[in-house]
C-alpha cells in the first residue's frame, strides 16, 4: 500500500514538473503555446481532414489516369497483334515482313520485331528478341536502347509476346516512357501540393491561434481587472460581431445587469433603514410614553398604533420579498396559462365595492378571452398595486377616484391597463418611480412605501414583458405588456 502511495505521488511530481517544463518552453517560444490552442488544434484538424480529403481526390484521378492510358495501350497493342496474326493467317510470310515495315515507319511509338524460330530478326525495329519473351504468349515489359538525336536513351516498353504458326516470334508494344514520366510528374505534383496544403494550412492555424489568443487574453486581463473590484470595466469588442464579440456583448449585458443589481441592493440597504428608522421610532416613542403615563387607555392607544406600524412594515418586506422573488426568477415554477381577462375581472369584482364607498367608478372592459403564461398569484398583486395607486393618487378633480380597467391583445401583446383621472406624473419622472421607495413629493402625505410600481416592473420583466407608463389626458395609464399565447 506504501509502494502505491509513493508511486502515484511519484506520477504527480513528474506530472508537475513536465507542465513546469512546458510552461518554460513555452515562455521561451511564444509559438509553443499558440500550438496548444483549440483555435490551432482546430484548424490543423481541418487541414488533415481536407488534405486527406484532396489527397483522395487526387489519388482516384491519378489511379483513373492511368488505368486509362494503361487500358489504351493495351487494348491498342492487342489489335496490331491480332492484325498482324490475321495477315499472317491469310498472306503468310511475306504479308507478315510488309505490314511490320509498314508500322514501324509509323511514329506511333510503336516497337515490333518478328524472328525465325531460331531468333533470327526479320523484321521490326528491336535489335534483338527480348530475353524476357519466354513462354508461348503473354504481356512483358522490358528496357530498350533508343535512338535520340546523337545519343542512346533507355527506355521501357510494354509490349505482347506471341509465337505464329511455324514457330514464328512475334513482339509487339509501345514505348511508356513518356507515360511513367507522366505518372512520375503526378505524383511528384500532388505530394508536393499536398505538402503545400499542410504547410500553408498549419502556418494559416498558428496566425489564427496568434490572432484568437491576443482576443482570448485581453478578456483575460479585462476578467481579472474587474475580479480585482473594478467593475467599470468591460470586456473588449472588435466590432466584427463573431462568436467572440457576442460572447463579449453577453458578459458585458451580466456585468451591467450585475452592477445594477448591486446598486439597487445599496439602495434598498440604505432606504429600508431609512424607511424603517422613522417608524420604529414612533413606535418607541408611543411605548414609552405609555409607559410614563400609565394609564391603560394609552397602553391599549399604543398597542393598536404599534400594530398598525407593524402591518406597514410587514406589507414593506412582503413587496421587497416578492421584488426579489420575481427578480431571481424563483418564481418560475409557478407560471402557468391563465386567462388575463378572467384574472382582471376578479379583481375588479374586489375592488368595486371598495370604490363605490369611496363615492368613485370602476370600468371594466375586458371583452374576449386572453390568455397568457403568467403566475397567477405574482400578476394579482402587481394588478392590485396599480389598482391601489389609482385609488389613493388618482383622484378625478372632484375628489372621487375614476378608474378604468382594461385587458387587450395585439401584436401578439396582452396589455392590462389600469388608467385613472388623477394629476398624473410626469414624463421626467416615469422612470424615476419604478425604483424601489421613490415617491414623489406630491404623494408622500399618502401612506405608501414607494414600492408598488417596482414590484409590478418586476413582476412584467420575470414574464418577459415590461411596465408602461402613459398620459391619460388628464390622469394616468399604467400598463402591463406581456406575450400572449397563440
Amino acid at each position: 500500500m506504501m509502494l502505491h502511495r509513493a508511486s502515484r505521488g511519484s506520477w504527480r511530481v513528474g506530472r508537475r514538473q513536465r507542465n513546469a517544463g512546458w510552461v518554460d518552453l513555452a515562455t521561451s517560444y511564444p509559438y509553443l503555446s499558440l500550438v496548444r490552442t483549440s483555435t490551432f488544434r482546430l484548424a490543423a484538424i481541418y487541414v488533415l481532414i481536407f488534405a486527406l480529403s484532396v489527397g483522395a481526390v487526387l489519388f482516384y484521378v491519378y489511379w483513373s489516369t492511368a488505368n486509362l492510358l494503361e487500358n489504351q495501350t493495351d487494348n491498342a497493342i492487342g489489335s496490331e497483334v491480332k492484325a498482324i496474326a490475321e495477315v499472317y493467317r491469310q498472306n503468310g510470310l511475306p504479308g507478315v515482313l510488309e505490314q511490320i515495315m509498314l508500322r514501324t515507319s509509323e511514329e506511333n511509338h510503336g516497337v515490333y520485331i518478328f524472328t525465325n524460330p531460331l531468333g533470327r530478326r526479320l523484321a521490326g525495329n528491336l535489335p534483338g528478341l527480348p530475353v524476357e519473351a519466354t513462354g508461348e504468349h503473354g504481356w512483358i515489359e522490358f528496357d530498350y536502347a533508343n535512338q535520340e538525336g546523337r545519343s542512346l536513351a533507355h527506355h521501357k516498353a510494354k509490349a505482347y509476346y506471341t509465337e505464329l504458326e511455324g514457330g514464328f516470334r512475334l513482339v509487339v508494344g509501345r514505348d511508356v516512357e513518356e507515360r511513367r514520366r507522366f505518372d512520375s510528374i503526378i505524383k511528384n505534383s500532388s505530394i508536393g501540393g499536398l505538402t503545400l496544403a499542410l504547410v500553408l494550412g498549419l502556418a494559416g492555424g498558428l496566425l489564427m491561434s496568434r490572432n484568437f489568443l491576443k482576443r482570448i487574453e485581453r478578456l483575460t486581463a479585462t476578467s481579472r481587472t474587474i475580479m480585482a473590484g473594478d467593475f467599470s470595466q468591460r470586456m473588449p469588442l472588435t466590432g466584427t460581431g463573431d462568436e467572440l464579440d457576442r460572447l463579449s456583448a453577453a458578459l458585458n449585458e451580466m456585468l451591467d445587469r450585475i452592477d445594477r443589481l448591486m446598486a439597487g441592493m445599496r439602495e434598498v440597504s440604505s432606504n429600508v433603514a431609512h424607511d424603517l428608522k422613522t417608524p420604529l421610532t414612533r413606535i418607541k416613542a408611543r411605548a414609552e410614553d405609555a409607559l410614563r403615563t400609565g394609564d391603560e387607555r394609552d397602553y391599549r392607544m399604543a398597542l393598536e398604533r404599534t400594530i398598525d406600524e407593524s402591518d406597514k412594515l410587514l406589507a414593506t418586506f412582503n413587496a421587497l420579498l416578492s421584488i426579489a422573488k420575481a427578480e431571481s426568477g424563483e418564481a418560475r415554477e409557478g407560471i402557468a396559462p391563465i386567462d388575463a381577462a378572467e384574472l382582471a375581472a376578479d379583481i375588479a369584482e374586489l375592488y368595486d365595492p371598495t370604490i363605490e364607498e369611496a363615492g368613485g367608478r370602476l370600468t371594466v372592459k375586458a371583452p374576449e378571452r386572453t390568455m397568457i403564461s403568467a403566475d397567477r398569484q405574482l400578476l394579482a398583486q402587481a394588478l392590485t398595486n396599480l389598482l391601489d395607486n389609482a385609488i389613493k393618487y388618482g383622484l378625478g378633480p372632484d375628489g372621487r377616484p375614476d378608474v378604468a380597467l382594461s385587458v387587450s391583445a395585439r401584436h401578439g401583446e396582452a396589455r392590462i391597463e389600469v388608467a385613472d383621472h388623477g394629476p398624473g406624473i410626469p414624463v421626467e419622472d416615469r422612470e424615476r418611480v419604478k425604483q424601489r421607495f421613490t415617491r414623489l413629493d406630491e404623494s408622500r402625505t399618502l401612506p405608501g412605501s414607494g414600492l408598488g410600481l417596482s414590484l409590478a416592473e418586476s413582476v412584467a420583466h420575470l414574464h418577459g414583458g415590461r411596465l408602461e407608463l402613459d398620459d391619460n389626458h388628464p390622469g394616468l395609464v399604467a400598463r402591463l405588456v406581456l406575450p400572449a399565447m397563440g
